[in-house]
């Protein structure tokens, strides 16, 4: 491992952490290099386990020893040596116990090849906005076994730092790609055999445990923004309409819990 003590916030070599908490700068600066940030021990180790390469460190000295295997599969790759302090310096907000890493990304896979025959269900997220759902959603995807995850063109990146540390590092774990056509995209899910159930309120929905009792070899859930919900194209796209019934006056789940049921009331 090359380790590179910092004392200086403003240190360029720094660049990959700075100002983590600001969305639009991040965005920025993450499509023009190709990079996603890894927080925590466990969320480092499950990006090098999933393979993605590093593209540099920034650890506070009590991670060397635990991370240590992590790193010398690197050993091109610069190790920052910093405080506690200086790591929230340079990020803006409380680094988690001071262990960060800077991954590169990967070319997007396309959709066709995603779809491989073990691919039983599909979690499609449509425009939802809020990257700890989207993290909260992909952690629920790998806990209950589904195969691949789809997000809309509008949708919040899953590589978004929250994300990655709200999933657990599960957005590692599960297959996902982001759609280039939507709601066009359903009909090729569809053509594959996949029947399109979206999650909405409407009056001709049936419930969950009635999709539950369909025992659909294939199946693709949708999941909609978490103010409004599912648009009507792609409501009109859809084979079917599931909803979740409410007791205690409740409209509606958060959309990260909704999906978490679904998955489970469909699992294999």
């Amino acid at each position: 491992m090359t380790l590179v003590p910092v004392e200086d916030a403003g240190d360029a070599r720094l660049a990959d952490y700075v100002r983590l908490r600001e969305v639009s700068l991040r965005r920025l600066l993450e499509e023009e290099h190709g990079l996603f940030i890894a927080e925590g021990e466990k969320v480092i180790r499950r990006a090098a386990d999933a393979g993605y390469e590093p593209r540099s460190f920034l650890l506070a000295p009590r991670w060397l020893d635990s991370l240590q295997d992590v790193l010398e599969k690197w050993p091109d790759k610069p190790v920052y040596v910093v405080s506690e302090e200086l790591a929230e310096q340079v990020t803006g907000f409380h680094v988690h116990r001071g262990a960060l890493a800077s991954y590169k990304r990967r070319a997007a896979v396309p959709l066709n090849d995603l779809l491989t025959p073990g691919v039983r269900r599909i979690a499609i997220f449509d425009e939802i906005v809020d990257h700890t759902n989207v993290g909260a959603g992909f952690r629920a995807a790998a806990a209950l076994g589904v195969g691949l995850v789809l997000v809309t063109p509008t949708c919040a990146d899953p590589f978004y730092r929250r994300s990655i540390k709200v999933s657990m590092g599960t957005v590692f774990q599960v297959p996902w790609t982001r759609l280039q056509s939507w709601p066009g995209d359903l009909k090729l899910l569809q053509d594959h055999g996949y029947v399109a159930a979206a999650m909405a309120l409407t009056e001709d929905a049936i419930t969950l445990d009635d999709l539950a009792a369909r025992h659909d070899e294939k199946l693709a859930l949708i999941f909609g923004t978490e103010g409004h919900g599912l648009k009507p194209n792609v409501l009109r796209q859809a084979d079917l309409t599931v909803k979740i019934p409410m007791a205690g006056g409740v409209d509606s789940l958060n959309v990260a819990s909704s999906a978490a049921l679904a998955f489970y009331a469909t699992r294999a």
